[in-house]
């Protein structure tokens, strides 16, 4: 039986990397969108151009009611969900003393909320099939923090949190639960570091090179396909943290 995957923030960046790869492999995959209608169109017409079939689904992920609307088409599509990738994110720059209450709601219902209330919205299917696989996107900012990124540090750190304390609660209803923690990617998030960033970056990577979608997508894959791995922040960050 085919399996079916949502990937939360599938239109661009690392999740549309992950859509593409899932779908590619025969998983039935559900893009989620938010604003970017238009790249989530062009994402599955681009599929469809190699005979695979993706649906798209519009749903703020830090709205509970949005969230279920999403999760019912998907049960009452295909009856069940196998995989979770809670991919969905916003960044922040700014000075801590900078940061405004709306600033830090706002980060935190994006970044953390929604990673809790689509799983939440999601996981009783996965105990009723006594089966599933969660994976959610973090970042190296959750393990070492980054200047001027507070708000989107401490979100990124409660998302391996939560993925430590919910691997322990379902692991015997056979539901692993994984963060893959990004480094600096080449992704629109980052699209606004200048040439000599990048340079800069490079130089302080051992691998001495920036990481694309499809490092993490891959990285996706193999926690979908492993049956050990659980509880677990994979760093893909091409050495530039070592833990």
């Amino acid at each position: 039986m085919e399996r079916v995957a949502i990937v939360t923030g599938g239109s661009r960046g690392i999740g549309r990397a992950i859509v593409e790869r899932l779908a590619q492999k025969g998983i039935k995959v559900i893009a989620n969108y938010n604003k970017s209608q238009e790249k989530a169109i062009e994402l599955k017409e681009k599929l469809e151009k190699e005979n695979i079939i993706i649906d798209i689904f519009q749903a703020d992920v830090s709205k509970r009611a949005e969230v279920k609307k999403m999760i019912d088409y998907v049960i009452k599509k295909y009856g069940k969900i196998d995989i979770l990738i809670n991919n969905a994110g916003i960044n922040q720059e700014k000075m801590f003393q900078d940061i405004t209450d709306e600033d830090w709601d706002n980060v935190m219902k994006v970044n953390l909320y929604s990673v809790f209330c689509t799983t939440q919205e999601t996981i009783k299917y996965m105990l009723k099939q006594k089966e599933g696989c969660i994976i959610n996107i973090s970042s190296i900012y959750g393990i070492n923090g980054g200047s001027c990124a507070v708000a989107y540090s401490a979100t990124k750190a409660g998302i391996d949190g939560i993925t430590k304390a919910l691997a322990k609660e379902v692991g015997p209803s056979n539901i692993r639960v994984n963060s893959i923690a990004p480094g600096c990617m080449n992704t629109d998030m980052n699209a606004y570091l200048t040439k000599e960033e990048w340079e800069e970056i490079k130089k302080e990577t051992p691998l001495e090179k920036i990481g694309e979608g499809i490092d993490i997508a891959k990285c996706v894959e193999w926690l979908i396909e492993d049956n050990f791995t659980t509880g677990q922040v994979i760093s893909i960050n091409g050495g530039f943290v070592i833990t």
